[in-house]
């Protein structure tokens, strides 16, 4: 199982970044699957994800500016990043957990089952 992530740099406010994170070795749908970010010395926070039934949830302070999409064929995950802002800076990860159910599929929730899930190495995010 390898999640693979790309597309994080270097950006001024108000900038946009698009993430990719390219899945291989199981069949993504079956799990709730999406992003989570996490800050030195912060708290790990999810950003954005999809259930098996293809509905999106997003944490609140990225509503209107980022958009999760899939391709489903190729199992890739995008996340477009529009109007970023410093306080977006952190590390970047695609990851897959839970049972692709709308509870499992809750942010929060989705972030406790993550240990047994997947996850990529996470690609970094920084605006200035």
């Amino acid at each position: 199982v390898q999640l693979v992530e790309s597309g994080g740099g270097s950006v001024q406010a108000g900038g946009s970044l698009r993430l990719s994170c390219v899945a291989s070795g199981y069949n993504p749908s079956t799990y709730c699957r999406g992003w989570f970010r996490q800050a030195p010395e912060k708290e790990r926070e999810g950003v954005a994800g999809f259930d098996s039934d293809g509905a999106t949830s997003y944490r609140d302070s990225v509503k209107g500016r980022f958009t999760i999409s899939q391709d489903n064929a190729k199992k890739i995950l995008y996340l477009q990043m529009n109007s970023l802002k410093p306080e977006d800076t952190a590390m970047y990860y695609c990851a897959a957990a839970g049972r692709g159910n709308r509870y499992d599929c809750i942010l929060d929730t989705w972030l406790e089952l993550l240990p047994m899930g997947y996850s990529g190495q996470g690609t970094q995010v920084t605006v200035s």
